[in-house]
Parts: structure tokens; sequence; C-alpha cells
């Protein structure tokens, strides 16, 4: 054999090598794959249940009722009958105001009436004499004409007179300041010996009503109006009794929760233009007075009862690029499966879900950004406040 054919023979020889190494390098890395473990995930397991739907909405504390103190009548304030920041009653005597001339003015308008009363007696009495001589023609028509009118005059003499009284009574009256409302009172803007006039543009002092007290909270039109249609096809259960839906309070300021349940009073009829909310008003009892108008708070308003429902750790849902939802399951093969969800709301660190899962699904909470749908997994029941049952 010549050199030439033994260069041949020889290349021939570790190309066939090289082949072989390389088809078992390859098959021995597909066994490898093959055998790779499965990623250990935590899963709960969810099952349908009836969720109540509590919105958690901001809003502020509005008194009740609330009345500007004005006087009615011109005077000199004489007396101020009560102490700043206390609590009165409604008719309670606040001020005095000088009665004097208005003292003056109701003797005058008695006097008037006594005038007015002689005046008509007197052409009663005449109109009576002209009556009897009318008929033995002693006096003409006209003088009876005259007498009768003078009566007429008389007696709306003494009607006018009588109404002075009771204007110069009223007058009087009003020279005593009451309280038109009960509650707390505040700092009064003036001291005795002060002129006051009536109709002022400055209020004397302000009472403000504290219970009952109501708080005004703010809801997106378009949600309310999802949970009225919601309710009126029966997709959500109404839970609203006979005194009305039931509010809850927490205090912004402290974090506590507020004693007493309120009931929504109403909601408004028209939406902001501006921020598309809907105001909706709830009264709540505050005997403590804890309360105070202006106050930041957050109201939890119960809107009805879902069934069939689920509740899904927040942090186990993800997002599409369209905003849709969907988590990852287990299936009964161990391997992974995305699920979009249809949420209704949140409900704490959950959310709402009422489509896209069934009984007893397995759903993956963490160990989501190791795997992807198909991807086998070793599922462990998650401990802690997500722990549920592992059985399926």
């Amino acid at each position: 054999m010549s050199v030439r054919s033994c260069l041949k023979a020889a290349c021939l020889a570790a190309m066939v090598i090289s082949v072989a190494a390389c088809d078992e390098q390859k098959g021995g890395g597909d066994a490898a794959a093959q055998q790779a473990p499965a990623t250990q995930v935590n899963f709960v397991e969810v099952q349908p249940q009836t969720i109540g739907l509590v919105a958690e909405l901001p809003g502020r504390t509005v008194a009740s009722r609330k009345a500007d103190v004005r006087p009615q009548v011109d005077g000199i304030i004489k007396e101020r009958n009560f102490t700043e920041g206390a609590t009165v009653k409604a008719g309670q005597q606040l001020y005095q105001i000088d009665q004097s001339v208005y003292l003056a003015n109701l003797d005058a308008a008695k006097a008037e009436l006594a005038r007015a009363q002689a005046t008509l007696d007197q052409a009663t009495k005449t109109r009576a004499r002209y009556d009897k001589l009318i008929k033995t023609q002693a006096v003409s028509e006209q003088a009876r004409d005259d007498a009768v009118a003078a009566e007429a005059q008389g007696k709306a003499s003494v009607a006018s007179a009588r109404a002075q009284i009771d204007q110069a009574r009223i007058n009087l009256e009003y020279t005593t300041v009451t309280a038109p409302i009960p509650g707390k009172i505040g700092a009064s803007t003036v001291t005795e010996g002060a002129l006051v006039t009536a109709n002022q543009e400055m209020a004397l002092a302000t009472i403000t009503q504290l219970d009952p007290i109501y708080v005004d909270v703010t809801q997106a039109g378009g949600r309310l109006m999802r949970i009225n249609q919601g309710i009126a096809s029966g997709r959500i259960k109404s839970t609203a009794g006979d005194d009305g839906v039931d509010v809850r309070l927490v205090l912004d300021s402290t974090g506590d929760k507020y004693a007493h349940v309120g009931k929504l009073q109403f909601s408004d009829v028209t939406v902001n233009e501006t921020t598309g909310t809907v105001r909706l008003r709830a009264v709540f009892d505050n005997p403590e007075q804890i309360l105070l108008p202006g106050m930041f708070v957050r109201a939890f308003v119960g809107q009805g009862e879902l069934e069939d429902a689920y509740l899904v750790p927040q942090r186990a849902v993800m997002r599409r690029p369209d905003g849709s939802a969907y988590v990852f399951t287990i299936k009964s093969d161990n391997t992974v499966e995305a699920r979009a969800l249809t949420i209704e709301q949140s409900k704490g660190d959950d959310w709402v879900v009422t489509k896209g899962l069934n009984p007893g699904d397995h759903i993956i909470v963490d160990g989501l950004q190791r795997v992807g749908p198909g991807a086998p997994v070793t599922p462990v029941a998650a401990k802690g406040d997500d722990a549920q049952p592992a059985s399926r």
C-alpha cells in the first residue's frame, strides 16, 4: 500500500470516530435533559364559597346639622349665657339683648289697640242708631252709609293694632337669642356691650350637631353601576336589611376601628363630571363625639354577596400586556397550566374571582418565576396564612 492510501485510510478512520463521539455526546445530553429534576413550587387549593363584597371607600365626616346664630333685632348685648365649647340644647338662651325699646314699643302697640277699640265701639253704636232711624227716615241714606263705613274702618284699625302688638311681642321675644339646634357651640364673636343688628353678616356663634354625624364617601360611578346591575340580574345577592346597608369605619389618623356601625342613607343620582365618582352618605351614632367634622376616614360598605366565588392570593395573579389576569395551576400530571381569570374586586390580600377556576384547583403562589406552561413541578402545599389541604 502506498503512503497516500495509508493517509486516506487514517483520515476516514478519524472521521468515523469523530461522528460516533458526537452522536454519543448528543444522546447523553438528551438523556440528561429528560432526567432534569422538576421545579419545586408552593400552591394553595381553592374552593368555591359565598363571599361578601365590601367596598373600601375614602370619605370625610360631615356635621349632621350646623347653624350660625344671628340676631333678628337691633340692640346692645346685655348678657352672654353660655360657656364657649359647651354642649347646648335647642331653645337654650344664649344672649340677652337690651329690651327697653321693645318693651316700650309693645306698650305703644297696646295703647293703639285701646284707642282703635274705643273708636270702633263708638262707630258701632252710631251705626246701630242709624239702623233704627233709617226706618222712620229720620236720617238720610248717606248718613247711614257713612256710619257703616266708619264702623268698618274701626274694625280694620283694631285688626291693625293687634298685628302691631303681635309684631312688638315677637321683636321682644327676639331680644332673647336662643339655640336653634342642639350641639356644641363654638367661640362667641361678641361680648356684653356690643351693638348687634338684625340679620347681620357676622354670626354671634356657631352650633354644630355631632350626634348623629354623617360620613360622605365616593365610589367610582362605573363600579356602583355594575353592583346595581349584578343585584338586579341576581348575580349578586343583596345584603341590605330593612334598616339599610351596614357601613363600618376605620379612622385614618389612628387606624382604629370605629365602635359604632352606621347605615347607608342615600347615594347621589348624579356622577361628578370631574372625578367620575358618586357620593354616598352614611349616618353614624356619635355619642362619645369621637368623630369630628372634617376627619378623613375609610368606610367599608357592604354591597352584596357572591356565591360560588373564589379567593385567590394577589401574589399568585399575573397580568398580560393587555391587562387580563391569569394564574398558574398544577394539573394532575404535575405540569403547569395557565388559567385566565375574571376578577370581581379585591378583598384584603386576595382577589375575588368569579370565572376561570374549578373546585379543588391547585394554584401556584411561590416559584412563579421559575416555571411556565407545560413545565414539570414538584408541588408543596403553602404554609402560614396561605396553607391549604394538599390532597385533591
